[in-house]
C-alpha cells in the first residue's frame, strides 16, 4: 500500500497492539498489531509546512496486550477549540490534531501541531504499511 492510501485510526478499534514506537524526531509513531499488521501516524513533509507530535499524555505500555476500545481523531478545524491557538503569532495557518487511544488498562492522548502558509497540508496521516 502506498503513502496515499486513505485509512482512519479507528481501524485499530478491536485490535491488540504488540508494539508502539515513537521515532527520535517525534514525527512518526508506529503501531504493530497481534495479527502482524503495522500502521503509522506521520506526516509527509512538503515545502512551506511542518507537522510534528507536540505532546503525549499517558503511557504507551497501557496500549499493549489488550484490545483497543477507543481510537479517535479530532481537529480544531472540526470543533470549536479556541483554547489551542497558533503556537507562534507568525503562523499563517495551523491545525491541531488530537488522538485518543484507550484499552481497559488505560489510555494515551496525542496532540499534533501543523503549520503552513495556508496552501499546504497540516494534516496528520494514518496509513497501513
Amino acid at each position: 500500500m502506498g503513502w496515499y492510501d486513505d485509512h482512519s485510526i479507528n481501524e485499530l478499534v478491536g485490535k491488540t497492539l504488540v508494539r508502539v514506537e515513537l521515532n527520535d524526531g517525534r514525527d512518526v509513531l508506529e503501531f504493530e498489531t497481534s495479527d502482524g499488521n503495522r500502521y503509522q501516524l506521520y506526516h509527509y513533509q512538503d515545502c512551506c509546512e511542518s507537522v510534528w507530535l507536540e505532546d503525549v499524555n499517558g503511557d504507551f505500555d497501557d496500549l499493549i496486550g489488550s484490545p483497543l476500545l477507543v481510537a479517535d481523531e479530532v481537529t480544531n478545524l472540526e470543533h470549536d477549540m479556541r483554547h489551542d491557538g497558533p503556537r507562534d503569532e507568525y503562523h499563517e495557518s495551523y491545525t491541531w490534531t488530537y488522538y485518543k487511544l484507550h484499552t481497559i488498562k488505560g489510555g494515551v492522548h496525542l496532540r499534533w501541531y501543523g503549520t503552513s502558509n495556508g496552501y499546504y497540508s497540516e494534516r496528520v496521516d494514518f496509513r497501513k504499511l
